[in-house]
């Protein structure tokens, strides 16, 4: 039992008695003692002597007289704190005076209620304080149920849904553009993806019943295109073709794969539902747009390429400054020149000369020549290259981090999902006023009702938009990370007059530079060692 105090009053004055610990108990605490005269409104003592008593106290009870009068009695004394997270109470009792009188359970309960202590209150726990009273030791006398947090909602794909795979590389570092195995094959009936949705938890409550929500979890619902079986319970996509299925802006696609000789005067533009392969060339002038991949094993020149998936050329591309390729996944090419280039996802080449080219994450130009020379060139991540820029001094911009579009879009989410949480609890107010009135056995007139439904409605909508608009701030807050990681590499020469822009800034370089990365530091583009 830990050693404890209690006030000795009578006719000769008050005293402080000390209790000293059994077995393993703790022992007295002089502050505590402090503490309790100071609440009772007895200020007047010597600490001192209490404290030397304290330290000389062994096996009996010692007085320690504090005042010449005697003071009022004192009853039973509980003191509770509760923690800062509000899910644990702990009760901390104190011996009665002389003639003081101790506490029941019903004035234990009632003093709980009153420090709005009401839920999970641990009544085992009282009853044995009340059979076995200890002072001066902690209690657990309430926990609160903490919430159960869920888990978000996650798609699982049977298919390779590798969007940054990349060509393999030869031993003399060149890329092997011929073999790139980028179609995902299927057959009827294949299951090609399951949904696991989400689990949103449980609500807890803290002791004071206040309600404690779980984080919320990310909902997520299948997308898909056509020739695709869905479940009845929308967790499956099964093929209902053999074909090609691939993953394209998180919407899953499965086509047939036509295939052409070469797109020229003879075929005329192909628009195809489905991926493209070209054995040949794709001439001037004309253009091939697919929902899926387009590969060509020839050449493109002066041509639209426009792909829902990757476009993959063998032997490169010249656009003549009028070809564009447009991928919502990647781009990869033997080489990309006087050409724009618009990559969802990733763009990889030999070399890139006197084009635009954008890519959602990274541009890699890390084969044998692997030069960027002329231009613009932008990623969100990271460019990689042999060689930035060139002796000639032909004008190459090349630029990472942050797309500034992405800025303006965050700031319009959250202004947008404040405006409808306003509306929402605008919303919630009339509703749980109408459901009181309902429970009380207030019936409301039809035109009420009708115009409660309208707003049930309205509120269903506002949370379905509201969990769209968090899940896409979620996709921009990662986006708005890469600013500090994001670089350019350059593996072998950084020539002067390239222009190197980091998020908003920017330096040209100077200097004629070999192995290193630009990156941004502590509020400048700074040169790094590669």
């Amino acid at each position: 039992m830990n050693g404890y105090f209690r006030l000795n009053i009578s006719q000769a004055g008050t005293a402080v008695e000390l209790i000293p610990p059994t077995d393993d108990g703790a022992p007295i605490d002089v502050n505590e003692i402090a503490a309790y005269l100071q609440q009772k409104r007895i200020r007047q003592f010597d600490i001192k002597a209490i404290y030397t008593a304290i330290q000389t106290l062994q096996d009996q009870p010692v007085v320690v007289p504090i005042l010449p009068t005697p003071v009022y009695t004192e009853q039973e004394m509980m003191a509770v704190t509760v923690s800062p997270d509000k899910m644990t109470a702990t009760a901390r009792f104190y011996a009665p005076s002389t003639g003081g009188s101790v506490m029941g359970k019903e004035e234990i309960l009632k003093d709980l209620t009153y420090q709005r202590i009401r839920m999970g209150i641990d009544e085992a726990a009282i009853d044995e304080f009340l059979a076995k009273r200890e002072y001066c030791k902690d209690i657990v006398i309430a926990r609160g149920k903490p919430p159960r947090h869920g888990t978000d909602a996650r798609i699982e794909y049977f298919f390779n849904t590798d969007l940054n795979a990349r060509p393999e590389r030869k031993e003399d570092g060149s890329v092997d553009f011929f073999n790139l195995n980028t179609i995902n094959h299927c057959k009827a009936g294949d299951l090609l993806a399951k949904l696991h949705p989400e689990d949103p938890g449980q609500e807890g409550y803290s002791v004071f019943g206040e309600v404690e929500k779980p984080r919320r979890v990310k909902r997520m619902v299948l997308k898909y295109g056509l020739k695709i079986d869905v479940s009845p319970d929308k967790t499956e996509l099964r093929s209902q073709i053999n074909g090609h299925v691939m993953l394209a802006g998180g919407k899953v696609f499965v086509s047939d794969v036509y295939e052409v000789e070469n797109v020229g005067t003879a075929t005329g533009n192909v628009n195809a539902e489905g991926s493209v392969v070209v054995a040949g060339n794709v001439q001037t002038g004309f253009s091939v747009t697919a929902t899926g991949d387009i590969e060509v094993k020839g050449v493109v020149e002066g041509a639209n390429l426009t792909a829902g998936g990757n476009i993959i050329i063998a032997m490169g591309v010249n656009g003549m400054n009028r070809g564009k390729l447009t991928a919502g996944g990647s781009v990869v090419a033997k080489f990309i020149e006087n050409t724009e280039v618009e990559a969802g996802t990733f763009v990889e080449a030999d070399s890139i000369m006197h084009s635009r080219v954008n890519a959602k994450n990274e541009i890699k130009v890390d084969g044998r020549k692997g030069f960027i020379a002329g231009g613009m060139v932008r990623a969100t991540s990271l460019i990689s290259c042999r060689v930035l820029g060139s002796a000639m001094g032909a004008d190459t911009v090349v630029e990472v981090g942050v797309d500034p579009a992405m800025k303006i879009r965050f700031q319009e989410l959250q202004k947008e999902m404040l405006e409808m949480q306003k509306k929402r609890t605008v919303i919630q107010t009339t509703l749980t006023g109408a459901a009181e009135k309902i429970k009380a056995g207030v019936k409301l007139p039809p035109e009420q009702m009708k115009y409660v439904q309208s707003l049930m409605q309205a509120a269903k909508q506002i949370d379905e938009k509201l969990a769209e608009d968090d899940e896409e701030l979620m996709d921009i807050e990662d986006l708005l990370q890469n600013k500090n990681e994001a670089c350019v590499k350059v593996r072998d020469t950084a020539y002067p007059g390239t222009k190197i822009v980091i998020g908003d800034d920017s330096t040209i370089v100077k200097k004629e530079m070999s192995y290193c990365r630009f990156q941004y530091d502590q509020g400048d583009v700074r040169v790094m060692s590669y």
